[in-house]
């Protein structure tokens, strides 16, 4: 027959392995994120339409951007990552985030997100991200996004690649991340005025 344990004895029994379990490293202090340079009017009423919308996909990109981390891009191909420093997403979510509010504010055309299931946009943006890091011992960013743009009834889609270069003070997270909004503004800014032709 088992006997319980009495609960000072249980605490006694696993205050031993407290010091040697661990569950990964301790977050930042605060969480990095992106924001579009082009603001959507707060008090704008806008009437949207199939063939006007436009989806923006959620860019495909390389493994070692699939993460949280911030990428630093180093000699050979390898990737390292800044310490204590996160996105507060998977940068391409918050790259498509900041995609789709350039292009409506710089467009004018909806852009509808998961809460717009209903709406079917006739024109159709998708893209891949070969580039968003630092380049590590140069003191700057890149963004590389290839872009497709598709329209329902036509065979034809465009493709054209937007990339973004921009110096950082230093290799810190804020400058770093500072200078990935910048670059990343730069090419949505670019990828806008492409949709809008």
């Amino acid at each position: 027959m088992f006997r319980r344990l009495s609960p000072l004895i249980a605490v006694a029994l696993v205050a031993p392995l407290s010091g040697c379990i661990s569950f990964g490293e301790k977050p930042p202090a605060q969480l990095m994120s992106l924001s579009s340079d082009a603001k959507l009017p707060a008090s704008e009423t806008r009437v949207a339409q199939d063939k006007t919308a436009i989806s923006v996909a959620i860019p495909v990109t390389i493994a070692a951007l699939r993460n949280q981390r911030i990428a630093v891009a180093a000699p050979g191909n390898a990737f390292a990552y800044l310490p204590k420093a996160m996105w507060s997403d998977i940068p391409t979510h918050l790259f498509r985030d900041l995609l789709a509010e350039t292009i409506e504010a710089r467009t004018g055309r909806f852009v509808p997100d998961a809460k717009n299931a209903a709406i079917n946009p006739d024109t159709r943006l998708a893209g891949t991200i070969s580039a968003f890091q630092l380049v590590g011992g140069q003191g700057k960013v890149v963004v590389v996004y290839d872009a497709t743009l598709s329209k329902s009834g036509s065979g034809e889609i465009r493709t054209r690649r937007f990339e973004a270069s921009v110096p950082t003070a230093s290799e810190q997270p804020d400058s770093v991340v500072a200078a990935l909004n910048r670059a990343s503004n730069a090419v949505a800014n670019d990828v806008a005025d492409w949709v809008g032709k």
